[in-house]
């Protein structure tokens, strides 16, 4: 069968474990909530009503896509776009291109950097893997002008954070949204996990310092996981109504 990534990827291997995709979604969930567009999901008021639930959304079509055959693939990032160009519709004006772009920039960042947090380090051909799979789904959502390399990416996305992230009363609301739905502990992890993996742009405008109390915790993680004892550090850290969808992400090759 033809797949949209090959089952030999290190993109398989990146979206197949669901510790890796958490901090997928604590980075993205940061500079999220910095996209000068972000105004676009409270017009549709699904972001604030459920902030975590749409994150796991977009991550949830981000792994139907990297395990799916080639025109199922194909199928998804359709809708994908059909659902976006029926916001449009609604609200009368199209998505700025940097919109869509805020996003797949986030699932190739946050791909690479979650994984060499917690496994290893990436090769430059890995990089390139990662790279050319978003680069297929945004090509297959007519997105335009998008580098064809990773190393063609890289001055790319350093423009993109400088000219495309604010600091706006969004920010602040979402933050707020996701205390709410984490509660107070969860949230204080989620803040903790960010600084491992956000860049400096992000960092800096959130006003993130250097240290992240769960720097020492990382390599004990590394341990349980070894000792089949993740499990229970999800338990503490995830709100009962994730943890399925949490658990769900794992793929047992």
């Amino acid at each position: 069968m033809d797949y949209f990534v090959k089952e030999e990827s290190i993109v398989r291997t990146i979206w197949g474990k669901s510790d890796t995709i958490l901090f997928i979604f604590a980075g993205a969930a940061a500079e999220f909530a910095l996209n000068k567009s972000v105004d676009w999901l409270y017009f549709t008021g699904k972001l604030p009503a459920d902030p975590i639930g749409r994150l796991f959304s977009t991550v949830r079509y981000a792994r139907e896509i990297v395990f799916a055959p080639k025109e199922a693939a194909f199928k998804a990032i359709d809708v994908i776009t059909q659902i976006h160009r029926g916001v449009e519709t609604k609200r009368g004006i199209p998505i700025p291109d940097r919109a869509y772009r805020d996003v797949l920039f986030m699932l190739i960042y946050y791909s690479i950097a979650a994984h060499e947090l917690l496994e290893q380090h990436l090769n430059d051909a890995e990089k390139d893997e990662v790279y050319d799979v978003f680069y297929r789904v945004g090509i297959r959502m007519g997105l335009k002008d998008l580098p064809v390399s990773y190393a063609e990416w890289l001055p790319v996305r350093e423009a993109h954070l400088r000219e495309n992230l604010q600091k706006s009363r969004y920010t602040e609301d979402l933050f707020q949204q996701y205390k709410k739905h984490l509660g107070a502990m969860r949230f204080k992890v989620l803040l903790e996990g960010q600084k491992l993996v956000v860049p400096n742009p992000v960092r800096q405008l959130l006003n993130f310092n250097d240290f992240s109390f769960l720097t020492p915790a990382v390599p004990l993680y590394k341990v349980s996981r070894v000792m089949k004892m993740d499990w229970l550090l999800r338990h503490l850290l995830l709100p009962s109504d994730y943890k399925d969808q949490i658990n769900a992400l794992n793929i047992h090759p």
